[in-house]
Protein backbone atom coordinates (compact mmCIF):
# COMPACT_ATOMS: atom_id res chain seq x y z
CA UNK A 1 0.00 0.00 0.00
CA UNK A 2 1.47 3.51 -1.00
CA UNK A 3 0.41 7.25 -0.45
CA UNK A 4 -0.40 7.09 -4.27
CA UNK A 5 -2.79 4.72 -4.10
CA UNK A 6 -4.36 6.00 -1.44
CA UNK A 7 -4.59 9.52 -2.60
CA UNK A 8 -6.28 7.89 -5.67
CA UNK A 9 -8.85 6.17 -3.82
CA UNK A 10 -9.97 9.42 -1.81
CA UNK A 11 -9.82 11.53 -5.08
CA UNK A 12 -12.57 8.63 -6.34
CA UNK A 13 -14.47 9.19 -4.09
CA UNK A 14 -14.76 12.77 -4.48
CA UNK A 15 -15.28 12.90 -8.14
CA UNK A 16 -17.29 9.89 -8.50
CA UNK A 17 -15.24 9.00 -11.28
CA UNK A 18 -12.02 7.68 -12.52
CA UNK A 19 -11.35 9.94 -15.24
CA UNK A 20 -12.12 13.22 -13.59
CA UNK A 21 -9.64 11.78 -10.46
CA UNK A 22 -7.26 11.29 -12.85
CA UNK A 23 -7.27 14.49 -14.72
CA UNK A 24 -7.35 16.03 -10.83
CA UNK A 25 -4.39 13.76 -10.45
CA UNK A 26 -2.73 14.44 -13.36
CA UNK A 27 -2.39 10.68 -14.60
CA UNK A 28 -3.85 8.75 -16.82
CA UNK A 29 -7.28 6.85 -16.51
CA UNK A 30 -5.26 3.92 -16.85
CA UNK A 31 -2.97 4.51 -14.33
CA UNK A 32 -5.85 5.16 -11.95
CA UNK A 33 -7.48 1.84 -12.15
CA UNK A 34 -4.11 0.35 -11.91
CA UNK A 35 -3.79 1.77 -8.29
CA UNK A 36 -6.79 0.87 -7.12
CA UNK A 37 -6.53 -3.03 -8.53
CA UNK A 38 -3.62 -3.30 -6.59
CA UNK A 39 -4.92 -1.71 -3.56
CA UNK A 40 -8.11 -3.91 -3.75
CA UNK A 41 -5.53 -7.21 -4.36
CA UNK A 42 -3.30 -5.81 -1.15
CA UNK A 43 -6.62 -5.43 1.00
CA UNK A 44 -8.61 -8.88 -0.90
CA UNK A 45 -12.02 -6.92 -0.65
CA UNK A 46 -13.93 -4.60 -3.82
CA UNK A 47 -13.94 -1.11 -2.92
CA UNK A 48 -15.96 0.42 -5.64
CA UNK A 49 -19.14 -0.64 -7.78
CA UNK A 50 -18.07 0.23 -11.05
CA UNK A 51 -20.49 0.98 -13.82
CA UNK A 52 -22.04 4.21 -15.01
CA UNK A 53 -21.41 6.01 -11.89
CA UNK A 54 -18.95 4.92 -9.54
CA UNK A 55 -20.07 4.37 -5.79
CA UNK A 56 -18.49 2.58 -2.90
CA UNK A 57 -19.21 -1.15 -1.12
CA UNK A 58 -19.76 -1.49 2.32
CA UNK A 59 -16.45 -2.48 2.35
CA UNK A 60 -14.65 0.66 0.57
CA UNK A 61 -17.09 2.61 2.85
CA UNK A 62 -15.56 1.58 6.13
CA UNK A 63 -12.09 1.73 4.74
CA UNK A 64 -12.53 5.77 3.67
CA UNK A 65 -11.77 6.99 7.21
CA UNK A 66 -8.76 5.41 7.44
CA UNK A 67 -7.58 6.32 4.24
CA UNK A 68 -7.78 9.90 4.72
CA UNK A 69 -6.36 9.70 8.11
CA UNK A 70 -3.18 8.25 6.67
CA UNK A 71 -3.13 10.53 4.24
CA UNK A 72 -3.69 13.51 6.60
CA UNK A 73 -1.21 12.76 9.11
CA UNK A 74 2.00 12.37 5.74
CA UNK A 75 0.45 15.59 5.12
CA UNK A 76 0.88 17.13 8.80
CA UNK A 77 4.52 14.92 8.47
CA UNK A 78 5.12 16.94 5.68
CA UNK A 79 4.40 20.48 6.87
CA UNK A 80 6.08 20.01 10.12
CA UNK A 81 9.19 19.45 8.42
CA UNK A 82 8.88 22.15 5.92
CA UNK A 83 8.52 24.88 8.82
CA UNK A 84 11.38 23.63 10.30
CA UNK A 85 13.35 23.83 7.10
CA UNK A 86 11.87 27.52 6.44
CA UNK A 87 9.09 29.99 7.49
CA UNK A 88 6.27 28.93 5.54
CA UNK A 89 2.58 29.68 5.12
CA UNK A 90 -0.12 29.11 2.95
CA UNK A 91 -4.04 30.03 2.88
CA UNK A 92 -6.80 29.70 0.76
CA UNK A 93 -9.69 32.20 -0.26
CA UNK A 94 -12.95 32.50 -2.01
CA UNK A 95 -11.18 34.09 -5.46
CA UNK A 96 -13.51 37.27 -4.57
CA UNK A 97 -12.25 38.01 -1.57
CA UNK A 98 -8.32 37.47 -2.27
CA UNK A 99 -7.96 40.94 -3.28
CA UNK A 100 -9.86 43.12 -1.09
CA UNK A 101 -8.48 41.16 1.91
CA UNK A 102 -5.34 39.60 1.21
CA UNK A 103 -3.50 42.14 -1.13
CA UNK A 104 -2.90 44.71 1.58
CA UNK A 105 -2.30 42.70 4.83
CA UNK A 106 0.03 40.68 2.78
CA UNK A 107 2.16 43.84 2.05
CA UNK A 108 2.33 44.83 5.72
CA UNK A 109 3.14 41.03 6.77
CA UNK A 110 6.08 40.68 4.48
CA UNK A 111 7.97 44.20 6.09
CA UNK A 112 8.19 42.37 9.36
CA UNK A 113 8.63 38.58 7.95
CA UNK A 114 10.90 39.34 5.29
CA UNK A 115 11.91 36.19 5.14
CA UNK A 116 9.15 33.76 5.50
CA UNK A 117 7.17 31.90 2.50
CA UNK A 118 3.73 32.81 1.40
CA UNK A 119 1.40 30.94 -0.68
CA UNK A 120 -2.26 31.86 -1.34
CA UNK A 121 -4.03 29.66 -3.01
CA UNK A 122 -7.66 30.93 -4.65
CA UNK A 123 -11.00 28.88 -5.56
CA UNK A 124 -14.57 27.87 -4.88
CA UNK A 125 -15.90 27.04 -1.79
CA UNK A 126 -15.15 22.62 -1.89
CA UNK A 127 -11.94 23.65 -3.33
CA UNK A 128 -10.86 25.55 -0.18
CA UNK A 129 -12.73 22.73 1.90
CA UNK A 130 -10.62 19.80 0.02
CA UNK A 131 -7.78 21.98 0.76
CA UNK A 132 -8.21 22.67 4.23
CA UNK A 133 -8.65 18.62 4.53
CA UNK A 134 -5.83 17.58 3.03
CA UNK A 135 -3.76 20.51 5.12
CA UNK A 136 -2.08 21.96 2.29
CA UNK A 137 -3.45 25.08 3.64
CA UNK A 138 -3.59 26.48 7.50
CA UNK A 139 -6.10 28.55 7.69
CA UNK A 140 -8.85 29.12 4.84
CA UNK A 141 -11.33 32.48 4.00
CA UNK A 142 -14.85 30.52 2.78
CA UNK A 143 -18.74 30.73 3.03
CA UNK A 144 -20.16 30.63 6.46
CA UNK A 145 -21.25 28.15 7.66
CA UNK A 146 -19.88 25.75 5.88
CA UNK A 147 -21.81 22.97 5.12
CA UNK A 148 -19.66 20.59 2.47
CA UNK A 149 -19.74 17.54 4.25
CA UNK A 150 -16.08 17.02 4.24
CA UNK A 151 -15.17 19.12 6.94
CA UNK A 152 -17.78 20.03 9.81
CA UNK A 153 -15.09 20.75 12.38
CA UNK A 154 -13.85 23.98 11.13
CA UNK A 155 -13.24 26.73 13.66
CA UNK A 156 -14.05 29.77 12.72
CA UNK A 157 -12.04 32.82 14.13
CA UNK A 158 -13.51 36.27 12.45
CA UNK A 159 -16.91 35.84 10.82
CA UNK A 160 -18.07 38.96 8.23
CA UNK A 161 -20.70 39.80 6.75
CA UNK A 162 -20.71 41.77 3.83
CA UNK A 163 -23.38 43.11 1.36
CA UNK A 164 -24.27 42.25 -1.97
CA UNK A 165 -26.24 45.00 -4.04
CA UNK A 166 -27.74 44.55 -7.46
CA UNK A 167 -25.82 46.47 -9.99
CA UNK A 168 -26.48 48.25 -13.17
CA UNK A 169 -24.99 50.02 -16.34
CA UNK A 170 -25.42 54.04 -15.18
CA UNK A 171 -27.33 54.31 -18.82
CA UNK A 172 -29.39 51.46 -18.04
CA UNK A 173 -30.20 52.78 -14.50
CA UNK A 174 -30.87 56.83 -16.06
CA UNK A 175 -33.72 55.26 -17.63
CA UNK A 176 -35.34 53.69 -14.76
CA UNK A 177 -37.66 55.38 -12.08
CA UNK A 178 -36.39 56.46 -8.51
CA UNK A 179 -37.58 52.76 -6.96
CA UNK A 180 -37.98 50.19 -10.01
CA UNK A 181 -40.08 47.31 -10.01
CA UNK A 182 -38.26 43.92 -10.71
CA UNK A 183 -40.06 43.86 -13.81
CA UNK A 184 -38.88 46.92 -15.26
CA UNK A 185 -35.40 47.12 -14.86
CA UNK A 186 -35.44 43.40 -16.51
CA UNK A 187 -37.52 44.90 -19.78
CA UNK A 188 -34.12 46.99 -19.63
CA UNK A 189 -31.44 44.21 -19.88
CA UNK A 190 -31.09 41.98 -21.78
CA UNK A 191 -30.11 38.99 -19.19
CA UNK A 192 -28.92 38.07 -15.59
CA UNK A 193 -25.70 37.39 -14.56
CA UNK A 194 -25.13 34.41 -12.10
CA UNK A 195 -22.15 34.65 -9.99
CA UNK A 196 -22.96 32.07 -7.56
CA UNK A 197 -21.58 33.49 -4.48
CA UNK A 198 -23.35 31.15 -2.37
CA UNK A 199 -22.92 28.11 -1.30
CA UNK A 200 -26.67 27.22 -1.44
CA UNK A 201 -28.47 29.95 -3.66
CA UNK A 202 -30.76 32.43 -2.15
CA UNK A 203 -34.41 32.13 -3.33
CA UNK A 204 -34.34 36.40 -4.31
CA UNK A 205 -31.24 35.23 -6.50
CA UNK A 206 -32.83 32.52 -7.63
CA UNK A 207 -36.18 34.59 -8.64
CA UNK A 208 -34.36 36.52 -10.62
CA UNK A 209 -32.93 34.29 -13.02
CA UNK A 210 -36.32 32.56 -13.10
CA UNK A 211 -37.66 35.75 -14.58
CA UNK A 212 -34.75 36.66 -16.70
CA UNK A 213 -35.26 36.16 -20.34
CA UNK A 214 -32.18 34.32 -20.57
CA UNK A 215 -29.03 34.32 -18.38
CA UNK A 216 -25.27 33.70 -17.83
CA UNK A 217 -23.17 32.32 -15.24
CA UNK A 218 -19.42 33.93 -15.30
CA UNK A 219 -16.26 34.70 -12.89
CA UNK A 220 -16.26 38.28 -11.30
CA UNK A 221 -14.02 40.02 -14.06
CA UNK A 222 -15.83 39.11 -16.92
CA UNK A 223 -19.21 38.88 -15.60
CA UNK A 224 -18.43 42.73 -14.05
CA UNK A 225 -17.18 43.73 -17.72
CA UNK A 226 -20.83 42.78 -19.11
CA UNK A 227 -22.45 44.62 -16.43
CA UNK A 228 -20.30 48.00 -17.18
CA UNK A 229 -21.51 47.61 -20.76
CA UNK A 230 -25.40 47.24 -19.84
CA UNK A 231 -25.36 43.89 -21.14
CA UNK A 232 -26.54 42.37 -17.82
CA UNK A 233 -27.16 42.94 -14.17
CA UNK A 234 -26.49 41.03 -11.00
CA UNK A 235 -25.90 40.88 -7.71
CA UNK A 236 -22.18 41.49 -6.70
CA UNK A 237 -20.58 41.12 -3.46
CA UNK A 238 -20.04 44.95 -2.83
CA UNK A 239 -16.23 44.58 -2.44
CA UNK A 240 -16.16 43.16 -6.21
CA UNK A 241 -17.74 46.30 -7.27
CA UNK A 242 -17.21 48.96 -4.62
CA UNK A 243 -14.61 50.71 -6.58
CA UNK A 244 -17.42 50.92 -10.11
CA UNK A 245 -19.90 52.19 -7.98
CA UNK A 246 -17.80 55.33 -6.63
CA UNK A 247 -16.23 56.02 -10.14
CA UNK A 248 -19.91 55.48 -11.87
CA UNK A 249 -19.24 53.02 -13.88
CA UNK A 250 -22.06 50.61 -12.28
CA UNK A 251 -25.06 51.99 -10.06
CA UNK A 252 -26.77 50.09 -7.33
CA UNK A 253 -30.57 49.53 -7.91
CA UNK A 254 -32.91 48.30 -5.13
CA UNK A 255 -36.49 47.00 -6.43
CA UNK A 256 -39.19 47.43 -3.45
CA UNK A 257 -39.97 44.07 -4.65
CA UNK A 258 -36.65 42.13 -4.18
CA UNK A 259 -35.26 42.03 -0.75
CA UNK A 260 -31.71 42.96 -0.28
CA UNK A 261 -28.70 40.15 0.49
CA UNK A 262 -25.72 39.62 2.28
CA UNK A 263 -23.18 36.80 2.24
CA UNK A 264 -21.87 35.79 5.47
CA UNK A 265 -17.69 34.60 5.16
CA UNK A 266 -15.12 33.54 7.97
CA UNK A 267 -11.52 33.22 8.61
CA UNK A 268 -11.14 29.05 9.53
CA UNK A 269 -8.87 26.77 11.15
CA UNK A 270 -9.14 23.05 12.03
CA UNK A 271 -8.12 24.12 14.92
CA UNK A 272 -6.77 26.81 17.25
CA UNK A 273 -3.30 25.16 17.92
CA UNK A 274 -2.77 26.90 14.40
CA UNK A 275 -2.22 30.41 16.09
CA UNK A 276 0.27 28.99 18.02
CA UNK A 277 2.70 29.46 15.38
CA UNK A 278 3.72 33.19 15.82
CA UNK A 279 3.89 34.72 12.36
CA UNK A 280 0.52 32.74 11.14
CA UNK A 281 -1.52 34.15 14.08
CA UNK A 282 -0.18 38.03 13.07
CA UNK A 283 -0.78 37.24 9.35
CA UNK A 284 -4.52 36.19 10.46
CA UNK A 285 -4.44 39.20 12.64
CA UNK A 286 -3.30 41.80 9.61
CA UNK A 287 -6.04 40.05 7.41
CA UNK A 288 -8.84 40.51 10.44
CA UNK A 289 -8.34 44.18 10.41
CA UNK A 290 -9.17 44.22 6.62
CA UNK A 291 -11.93 42.20 7.31
CA UNK A 292 -13.51 45.22 9.31
CA UNK A 293 -13.52 47.86 6.35
CA UNK A 294 -14.62 45.59 3.47
CA UNK A 295 -17.89 44.71 6.01
CA UNK A 296 -19.58 43.92 9.04
CA UNK A 297 -17.49 41.44 11.91
CA UNK A 298 -20.60 39.31 13.37
CA UNK A 299 -18.02 37.58 15.53
CA UNK A 300 -14.53 37.98 16.40
CA UNK A 301 -12.81 34.98 17.84
CA UNK A 302 -9.21 36.78 17.48
CA UNK A 303 -10.36 39.55 20.04
CA UNK A 304 -10.69 37.36 23.44
CA UNK A 305 -7.51 35.38 21.97
CA UNK A 306 -5.46 38.41 23.46
CA UNK A 307 -1.94 38.53 23.21
CA UNK A 308 -1.87 34.95 21.22
CA UNK A 309 -2.78 36.81 17.94
CA UNK A 310 -2.38 40.47 19.06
Amino acid sequence: MDLDQLRTFDRIVREQSFTKAAAYLNITQATASMRIRALEQLLGVTLFQRGRTVTLTDQGMTFLPFARRIIGTVQEGREALRRVERGRIAIASLRSLVSPLITEPLLRFQQHYPGVDVVVNEGRQAQIVAMLHERDVEMGILCWPNIDPLLVDLVPLVIMRERVPLVVAPEIAARLPARPSIEEVLALVPRVISLRWWQAEPETAAALVRLAKTSVELPTGPARRLAIKGEGLGFFVNSAVADDIEAGRLVEIAPPDFEALHRDTAMVVRSLAALDRDMLADFIAEIARECAKVGIILDNRLASLGDKVA
